[in-house]
């Protein structure tokens, strides 16, 4: 997918506000409402573009945000990793290379809510054999929107 300077800007225009109108995005990047739609069907059409509605972390309740890397033994990776994704606290599971097979983003609305969650429901998955937390103390830079190459 090829991006030209209109359709960037386009872009720009929906991640500041995703309900824009066609017109209001038109106006702002200074062509036609035709051209705007146009347009944003091809990038959907291309999976360059796609409007979805997002929960703010800290306005659902979340008060913690937790890395935590799992150890795994005894059962596949990707067993452990897809049950472990099955749990509604769990916001991202990842697949790595590094020292833990698996890491999850965790998210919780108080200390016991975390604990009840590692200590009961956690580490009683088959497979897992280790958890390494590391808790997130501030959150320089969280842009789910933000794509490499496609921003300006």
């Amino acid at each position: 997918m090829t991006l030209d300077p209109l359709d960037t800007r386009i872009l720009d225009a929906l991640r500041e506000d995703g309900r824009m109108s066609v017109t209001d995005i038109a106006q702002r990047v200074e062509s036609t409402a035709s051209t705007v739609r146009k347009r944003m069907r091809r990038l959907e059409s291309e999976n360059g573009l796609r409007v979805v509605a997002m929960t703010d972390y800290y306005a659902a309740g979340f008060e913690i945000l937790l890395a935590v890397g799992i150890e795994v033994e005894g059962r596949s990776v990707d067993q452990v990793g897809r049950e472990l994704a099955g749990f509604p606290e769990v916001f991202c599971v990842n697949v790595t290379t590094g020292s833990c097979a698996l890491e999850l983003l965790v998210g919780a609305r108080d200390h016991g809510e975390l604990q009840r969650f590692l200590h009961e429901e956690v580490i009683n998955v088959e497979g897992v054999a280790r958890l390494i937390p590391a808790f997130a103390v501030d959150v320089l830079k969280y842009e789910s929107e933000w794509t490499p190459g496609l921003s300006s």
